[in-house]
């Protein structure tokens, strides 16, 4: 059936810029890349102990310095000139790279685009949260069933060694009371994370650039460029990707905000409540390919993971914009607070079934209430790229959209 079809890892493509000697450095640049990956994990921590944040913070000062302050108030939105027309280029962009990279009946996501695993959870919340965070679905304590999904960044299936070094969390909460603002589903929410705490471009404009040269399979001239650089975002990324043990072990933060009830703005992040690090087989020689998926494996058949639930409130609103989602927050201003547990109970999840049900699912951050509205320009461009790149997968895979329950069930592996 075409929804059984799933990939196997493969070499990330070589750079296709026109330009014999742009395809050198870019494809130079990730070899460099995937072999640093491999010694990453005796690097990182002291570089992150000592460095990381008071870099993050640097590079937060530059790129706020280089910033205009327009006067907007608390979760105040400001329309980007040109945010049609970057948002048309951005979804025809995608649709050229996945139509050139995957077949129909085997098309996968644009972005986050190697499923890791999609597990049963459980989103828990608190009944202890302060007064201003009791807004949607923090009002009072409930707990909701939830599909997790992890993976990896996209737009290509590779081994977990060789890609960029960041992952993505996808929460797909059942049984959420009140209409929605999108009506394709209608007892959902959707939450999304990423395990850099800024997003990658700041706004439509610079996403659509970097998709320009993403299509050419050398984004590193997207942030290397002469005419439009983008050195401190390239920077900021580069302190918290890494090579990454286990997609049960990292941070994930939403980098865009949300509306915390009206008149509130925040960010929310999920934070794994374990120290543990599990080892990457092999290295300094190369793991597995799908070394994360196992990682994921193991721990579940141990007992329960669980993550924490945190969200920041938008205090000042030049230093925590709602149209930049390049600058990092600072949490000293304004501190992450805990309202929710993400429960992922023991189980066995890597069926070829309960796998091929990942490409089921659309996960869209409009699939919420107007409570949590996203905001900002990259956020009103998500509600109908997503859309948009979902109806052309379920098309060309002839699998329609499906909303979850929460009951289904799949054959499990002898």
């Amino acid at each position: 059936m075409p929804s059984e079809i799933t990939h196997t890892s493969r070499p990330v493509p070589r750079a296709n810029t026109g330009s014999a000697v742009l395809n050198w450095l870019a494809d130079t640049s990730t070899f460099l890349l995937q072999m640093e990956r491999r010694i990453d994990p005796w690097l990182r921590p002291p570089f992150d102990a000592l460095l990381r944040d008071p870099l993050a913070r640097l590079v937060t000062a530059l790129i706020n310095w280089q910033r205009r302050d327009e006067g907007l108030q608390l979760a105040e939105e400001k329309p980007l000139p040109g945010e049609t027309e970057y948002l048309d280029s951005i979804i025809t962009t995608f649709e050229q790279q996945m139509r050139g990279l995957w077949k129909p009946g085997g098309m996968e996501r644009g972005g986050n685009t190697k499923t890791h695993g999609i597990v049963r959870g459980e989103f828990i919340v608190h009944d202890n949260i302060p007064p201003a965070f009791r807004h949607g679905i923090y009002a009072r304590p409930y707990s909701f069933a939830a599909w997790v999904r992890f993976s990896g960044p996209g737009p290509y299936i590779t081994p977990d060694i060789d890609d960029v070094g960041f992952m993505s969390i996808s929460i797909k909460l059942m049984g959420v009371p009140g209409a929605k603002l999108m009506d394709e589903e209608q007892h959902t929410l959707d939450l999304f994370g990423v395990s850099t705490p800024t997003f990658v471009t700041p706004d439509t404009r610079a996403n659509a650039h970097l998709q320009r040269w993403s299509l050419k399979n050398a984004s590193l001239f997207h942030f290397l460029n002469f005419k439009r650089p983008h050195m401190l975002d390239l920077i900021m990324q580069a302190l918290f990707i890494k090579t990454q043990s286990s997609p049960f072990e990292a941070p994930y933060f939403s980098c865009v905000p949300y509306l915390l009830g009206e008149g509130q703005a925040m960010q929310y992040s999920v934070w794994p409540k374990s120290r543990q690090r599990t080892p990457i087989p092999r290295l300094p020689l190369r793991p597995p390919d799908d070394y994360l998926r196992d990682a994921m494996v193991t721990a579940l058949n141990q007992g329960d993971v669980e993550f924490d639930i945190r969200l920041q409130r938008q205090i000042d609103p030049f230093r925590m914009p709602i149209e930049n989602n390049a600058v990092l927050w600072p949490e000293k201003l304004s501190p992450r607070v805990s309202v929710a547990t993400l429960r992922l109970y023991k189980q066995t999840f890597d069926s070829p079934a309960q796998l091929a049900f990942a490409k089921k699912l659309s996960y869209n951050p409009w699939h919420t209430i107007a409570e949590h509205r996203p905001l900002g320009n990259q956020s009103r461009a998500r509600q109908r790229m997503y859309f948009e790149l979902s109806r052309l997968r379920h098309t060309l895979n002839a699998v329609p959209h499906y909303e979850p329950t929460g009951d289904e069930t799949f054959e499990q592996p002898p």
